[in-house]
């Protein structure tokens, strides 16, 4: 694997001996997107096989008619010996050509997983899928493993996974095929949109799926020399990264990835983050530290309009100006 020291320098790429070079074209940068790719994956495990993927065997277990949109309540297969439940929220009027875009719509860190998204309880703020849904969108919504309808235990069922992170990545990446095999899914139109714990599994999801054409990442990320100042054991349990604490002894300058290159990694694609100003979670230097650095690399592209954020002056919410604000985002990276 290659190392980088400075991992907020998003302007070099390295060779196996780290000699480094500028990064003066997109090829180059596309060279440090798969170093990065390599090392978030010394965190957060291999990402499985091919031959993890099998029959999606979709089971619809229920469904309910709304004013604009079927809800189904589905099962699906994203690997052997496992089922995820998840909403999917199909649009009753499609767009003439039968095909409407897509959102991949993760939860944050709440009991009831799935329902808050889908508005069927929880925080009205994080009712996105519902709204997303109301506009047009076809939105899947999954329970992280050990939320919602999901039981997971990482150490036993999940021992093939060096981390929560990656089981999640994998399970958001079949729930992508499902989308996908969708007659009313336009394949070329499929986005992501998550907070908190959904904010940053987003991140990580779109930085190994390029299908996600545009990601809305609420009060997901900062730094980790921006989080708690460094104190990294809130990334550690079983349903994250346990191996930032056994490996990397919880020191930022140990782990062999950051957020600047995640981010960095999105590009050109649309890049939307609500990250309010108080949110005692995620810093808000840190995000405005990592966006600085972010530009160079869509300004590489000139993708420059597809990097957006907001900072509103609220805690660890998503209020509905940057709900709003963020679905006019989608609207137009979807296009």
């Amino acid at each position: 694997m290659i190392a980088y020291p400075d991992h907020a320098n998003l302007l070099i790429v390295r060779d196996q001996l780290g000699s480094e070079r500028l990064v003066r074209t997109q090829a180059d940068w596309r060279e440090r997107v798969e170093h990065i790719r390599a090392n978030m994956q010394l965190v957060m495990g291999p990402l499985p096989e091919a031959n993890r993927r099998v029959p999606l065997d979709l089971e619809i277990v229920s469904e309910v008619s709304t004013a604009k949109y079927m809800r189904r309540k589905v099962h699906f297969t994203p690997e052997p010996d496992d089922r995820v439940p998840a909403w999917l929220l199909i649009p009753k009027q499609l767009p003439a050509s039968g095909k409407a875009p897509a959102m991949l719509c993760l939860h944050q860190t709440t009991k009831i997983g799935k329902d808050e998204p889908a508005g069927l309880g929880g925080l009205p703020n994080l009712h996105y899928a519902h709204e997303l849904a109301e506009m047009g969108f076809v939105c899947i919504v999954p329970d992280y493993p050990s939320f919602g309808e999901y039981p997971y235990d990482f150490k036993s069922k999940g021992r093939h996974f060096a981390s929560g992170s990656m089981k999640a990545i994998w399970n958001n990446m079949r729930a992508i095929d499902l989308l996908v095999s969708m007659p009313e899914v336009d394949a070329q139109r499929i986005g992501v949109i998550g907070h908190s714990l959904g904010g940053h599994n987003s991140l990580f999801t779109a930085v190994f799926d390029e299908r996600l054409r545009a990601v809305v990442s609420s009060c997901g990320f900062t730094p980790f020399h921006d989080y708690y100042k460094g104190a990294l054991a809130g990334w550690t349990s079983d349903r994250y990264m346990p191996r930032i604490r056994e490996q990397y002894h919880n020191d930022p300058n140990q782990v062999p990835f950051d957020f600047y290159e995640i981010l960095g990694s999105l590009a050109p694609r649309g890049c939307y983050s609500n990250s309010p100003i108080r949110d005692s979670n995620f810093d808000i230097n840190g995000v405005r530290k990592a966006f600085s650095r972010v530009e160079a690399i869509y300004t590489l592209f000139g993708a420059t309009e597809s990097l957006k954020l907001a900072t509103p002056d609220a805690l660890h919410d998503f209020p509905p100006a940057q709900r709003q604000a963020a679905y006019q985002f989608l609207i137009e990276q979807l296009k």
